[in-house]
């Protein structure tokens, strides 16, 4: 068999051609001179496109590349999308119990304003009765409180969230409806006078709102005006609720309007180890008086100070309290004579004890016993140097029945009726600037109230 060589003829850009293609007309065979058999192949002159298959090798580099970053961030906007999906859900959750505390609240209000105005209708026509009058202020406050019915029902219907401008218009109607007493009252209020008998009636209680907390488990608390404000303060109210008989901290308002609006001109938290207890606290000369747990004892806060003080009296016994609620040990009362605070003692077996205060040392200045069992009564207050004692007829009705004169150390037994809205209550107390009560009304609606006070001249 003949050898056989093979040339390749390759052009200056010639590559490998596979073996089939030798029977096309590029293959010639011969036999050289030598007798070699010689193969002669002709390759095309066709450019292999070796920058493009690079450029491709690159392109595909690339992509993988670029397809790891986006995994990679398609990982991190999953985990990130679980997060705003966790938030979102938070977040239904929680306008979810705003949406239903907020309408429990609406429902309760608005309720509240209807029974409100019907009494101020009732309380009108009484006015206009005793008095046998036709003015015409009589006729405007009818047309006002029927107005006010209107509306009230109109933003019960259509549009709940303006609640803030129907408190508004309630308070001018309240304060119109309060003049309108005064101006017509057969006994004028002797304001800071003492030169009388003793009480002789509580009036008409007047529901301001539900707690400021918008919530009826604020059971315990209390409210009020100081009882001697300092220039600038005179319109100041004050507020305190809690669930239950401790006392952790205090809101204060500068005016009546914002106390509707529940826009608190200053909030102040008790200090750890300056908690109180009991709930029979009052502000007097700008300085919040409230029973102090350890030790036990009267406690003050300076509201322009922000300063802390305290005084034990040994006497006092942390066994005693009012029947409506627990820790009242201690009940704190300003009138138009000073600063006083009536416990009871384990020598008085349980009796009512009445301490008048001094307010630059902060001690007792003197001391008057009374026959009335502290256990017995539901609540006390201070006016005029007499103490009253409160007690429950029914679950509507609170009678004094009990007064003790400082003056004349005489005690007298009493039966003066006055309404409330829930059995218990957690603070009462009197105030010499306004001749009213202000009480805390405890339960499942938790109301303000106030009363006017008349006395006997």
């Amino acid at each position: 068999m003949l050898p056989i060589l093979l040339l390749l003829l390759l052009s200056p850009a010639s590559a490998w051609i596979p073996v089939h293609d030798w029977e096309s007309g590029n293959v010639t065979a011969s036999v050289d001179e030598s007798g070699q058999c010689v193969c002669h192949v002709y390759l095309p002159k066709i450019t292999f496109p070796a920058d493009r298959v690079e450029h491709m090798q690159q392109v595909s580099h690339d992509l993988i590349l670029e397809v790891d970053i986006q995994m990679n961030k398609m990982i991190s906007y999953v985990g990130t999308l679980e997060g705003y999906l966790k938030e979102l859900s938070d977040l239904t959750v929680r306008v979810s119990m705003l949406e239903s505390s907020a309408d429990k609240y609406i429902k309760l209000d608005f309720e509240l304003l209807r029974i409100e105005l019907r009494e101020f209708e009732v309380l009108v026509s009484q006015l206009k009765d005793s008095l046998n009058s036709t003015s015409p202020m009589f006729d405007s406050l009818y047309i006002e409180i029927r107005n006010m019915t209107l509306i009230v029902n109109q933003l019960e219907t259509f549009d709940k969230s303006n609640l803030e401008v129907i408190r508004l218009e309630f308070a001018k109607l309240q304060k119109k409806l309060e003049e309108c007493q005064k101006d017509h009252d057969v006994i004028k209020p002797d304001i800071g006078n003492c030169n009388r008998t003793g009480i002789m009636s509580i009036g008409k209680p007047m529901v301001v709102q539900l707690n400021a907390h918008l919530n009826a488990g604020y059971q315990y608390g209390g409210w009020g005006k100081d009882s001697k404000p300092v220039r600038g303060y005179e319109s100041m109210y004050f507020y305190g609720a809690y669930t239950s008989y401790s006392i952790y901290d205090f809101y204060l308002y500068s005016n009546y309007e914002n106390l509707i609006l529940r826009s608190a001109l200053k909030h102040h938290d008790l200090p750890s180890g300056w908690e109180g207890t009991g709930n029979n606290y009052i502000v007097h000369s700008n300085t919040i008086y409230y029973q102090h747990n350890t030790p036990f004892s009267m406690s003050k806060l300076n509201l322009t100070t922000a300063k802390y003080d305290y005084r034990v009296i040994p006497s006092a016994s942390a066994s005693f309290s009012y029947s409506y609620s627990p820790h009242q040990n201690m009940d704190f009362s300003a009138d138009e004579n000073g600063l006083w605070v009536m416990y009871a003692t384990e020598a008085s077996k349980g009796k009512i004890v009445i301490a008048k205060i001094d307010e630059k040392s902060f001690g007792i200045e003197n001391e008057w016993s009374t026959t009335a069992y502290k256990q017995l009564a539901g609540n006390a207050f201070m006016a005029c140097g007499v103490m009253y004692a409160t007690r429950s007829v029914d679950l509507t009705t609170e009678e004094i029945f009990y007064a003790y004169d400082t003056r004349t150390n005489e005690e007298k037994h009493l039966s003066i009726h006055f309404s409330k809205f829930q059995e218990k209550y957690t603070n009462l107390h009197y105030n010499p600037t306004d001749q009213k009560l202000y009480m805390y009304n405890n339960g499942y609606y938790v109301y303000y109230v106030s009363y006017n006070v008349r006395f006997d001249k």
